[in-house]
């Protein structure tokens, strides 16, 4: 009786795997997806979103106190992006209705008015 090499082995060991796997069923899986999205009809007939507000004018004012901010007011007339510095993250401001002045959601920062002067915290601001 002959041995077979060491070799061999793992050799024919693929060889009975492929063919196991070879027996499988090759043809695609089916899943039960269940009847759809409960909501698709509703969201089929919604409105579309409101575009989001973009700036519609920056400016940087100097107030009475010889401070400088920078003011972004967004085509919403609602909203207002606030900085106290160039480089400062930007603080969200809104109205409450177009014309009405602007405030930060804790209320430490408003400014009243659009354009060359506006007044922020009480002091009046001008650009230039």
């Amino acid at each position: 009786m002959k041995i077979l090499p060491k070799s061999i082995f793992p050799t024919l060991a693929l060889g009975a795997a492929v063919l196991a796997l070879a027996a499988c069923n090759s043809g695609p899986e089916t899943m039960n997806t269940g009847t759809g999205d409960p909501d698709a009809a509703n969201l089929a007939n919604a409105a579309p979103p409101p575009p989001l507000p973009m700036i519609k004018a920056s400016h940087t004012y100097r107030c009475k106190d010889n401070s400088l901010i920078f003011v972004d007011f967004m085509t919403d007339d609602t909203t207002a992006l606030f900085r106290a510095a160039k480089d400062a993250p930007p603080v969200p401001l809104a109205a409450p209705e177009a014309g009405k002045p602007y405030a930060s959601a804790d209320g430490k920062t408003t400014i009243e008015g659009q354009g060359d002067a506006i007044t922020y915290n009480g002091t009046a601001c001008k650009t230039g």
